[in-house]
């Protein structure tokens, strides 16, 4: 099983980034993932959840509104957009593949800066 994630990526405030996370080694459909976030210095963060099977999704309360999960079955590949960064957003972002409830799989993680 491996998750493997897009690269570092710099944005300018207000605009938007998307992060992905490919996954391999099993059927994509039958486990969520998870987001999260780790900001500078910081532990990490739960973002939310998405179900590849039918696009369901849940979003911790900070984020809603502010983040977007997808997930494209036929590349077996999450995404995580988030839209009008702010500098706040600058962190590292892993995906993670929830086994009922616990991570047994992670991405290795996306920095993402946000600096203008």
């Amino acid at each position: 099983v491996q998750l493997v994630q897009s690269g570092a990526e710099l944005r300018n405030p207000g605009t938007s980034v998307k992060v992905s996370c490919k996954a391999s080694g099993y059927t994509f459909t039958k486990y969520y993932i998870d987001w999260v976030r780790q900001a500078p210095g910081q532990g990490l963060e739960w973002m939310g959840r998405i179900d590849p099977e039918d696009g369901g999704t849940k979003y911790a309360q900070k984020f809603q509104g502010r983040v977007t999960f997808t997930a494209d079955t036929s590349a077996s590949t999450a995404y995580v957009e988030l839209s009008s960064v702010r500098s706040e957003g600058t962190g590292v972002y892993y995906c993670a593949r929830n086994n009922r409830g616990w991570y047994d799989y992670w991405g290795k993680g996306t920095l993402v800066t946000v600096s203008s």
